[in-house]
């Protein structure tokens, strides 16, 4: 009888059927992970708009709108990843930027809510709310622990209910929301320099040469240090994503709190015929948040062959900036 050759293989020891295990857990564990983290990456979808309330409280909207942009940052798939040191949130790089977008912008309409939109007067007293929540948000977003970010977020969000709870309540008059023509001109201003960083940091994707216009317009004007004529600028390759990312993310939010001004201050933008302004602002944002096709972020050169995503995003970016600017000249006119 002809020998088996398969009897003469030596058996596997027990060493090597715990590495073959060990491998196939191994496996399975990074495939999990994988799609654990790929269920974590997707971006938010942005909530319609609810039809506002024939008697609404005038400010109810925009600060419903900063609190569920804050509680949507902190409770989305995932959680808050910016401080995670475990995977497979450790790996992601993508959404922590669309969360730091998101929450520059929370911190910006959180300061303006304290200092402008609740204060009659510059000399009038702030609210002890909103004087809590707006340092909450402006804590370290890396922060893991001792405190977590999270943790310091979430008291700056129940300041904002207390504020809100007091707001529509018409027994505590103490809590107010001003909406006058002064204080959206000054939110508007910082949402303007917001955009134009952003644009500017899009558009360098690809390389771009910056004619240095810092002292233009002032004859007088002056600055610390001089610079260069021209400066070539380019947005370093590794970091392409995550400028794309921090604005679509600033975009999300920032869509929603355009959308709440757009109900809050109805009287003052229609004593300026300025809806149809604030409605295309709206609208460049809405185009900027499209689905992103592509398994990853592109940057082909302007007339390439290949898209280049930054580029198309600093234009959409670029028109809502240019708007922001008219509907503020518009509503500095008497």
């Amino acid at each position: 009888m002809t020998p088996d050759p398969a009897s003469n293989l030596p058996s596997p020891t027990p060493r090597h059927r715990l590495a073959v295990r060990f491998a196939g857990v191994l496996v399975v564990l990074l495939v999990a992970l994988w799609i654990l983290g790929w269920f974590w990456s997707r971006e938010p979808k942005v909530p319609a708009t609810a039809p506002a309330a024939p008697q609404a409280i005038i400010g109810d909207t925009t600060t419903t709108a900063l609190i569920d942009v804050a509680s949507t940052l902190l409770d989305k798939p995932g959680g808050y990843l910016s401080n995670d040191i475990l995977p497979p949130g450790i790996w992601l790089d993508n959404i922590p930027n669309w969360e730091y977008g998101v929450l520059v912008q929370i911190r910006d309409l959180a300061r303006v809510l304290r200092n402008d939109f609740s204060r009659s007067q510059s000399h009038s007293l702030e609210d002890p709310d909103l004087a809590i929540a707006e340092p909450q948000f402006n804590f370290d977003s890396e922060s893991w622990l001792f405190p977590p970010s999270e943790g310091e977020y979430r008291q700056g969000i129940r300041a904002l209910e207390r504020y809100r709870t007091r707001l529509v309540d018409s027994e505590q008059p103490d809590a107010q929301f001003y909406a006058r023509t002064d204080n959206l001109r000054n939110y508007l201003a910082i949402v303007e320099k917001r955009l134009g960083d952003l644009s500017e940091r899009l558009s360098a994707s690809s390389g771009v040469v910056r004619v240095n216009t810092d002292l233009a317009g002032d004859s007088e004007a002056r600055r610390s240090t001089d610079r260069p004529a021209e400066q070539f600028i380019q947005t370093p390759w590794m970091q392409i994503d995550d400028v794309f990312y921090e604005a679509r993310g600033a975009s999300w939010a920032l869509l929603q709190f355009l959308r709440a001004a757009e109900t809050d201050f109805a009287a003052v933008l229609a004593r300026k015929n300025a809806q149809q302004s604030m409605r295309q602002i709206i609208r460049e944002l809405e185009e900027a948040l499209q689905p992103l096709e592509s398994p990853m972020v592109l940057n082909g050169s302007g007339y390439g062959l290949l898209a280049n995503h930054s580029l198309v995003m600093s234009s959409y970016l670029s028109r809502a900036h240019g708007g922001i600017i008219d509907l503020r000249e518009l509503l500095a006119q008497g």
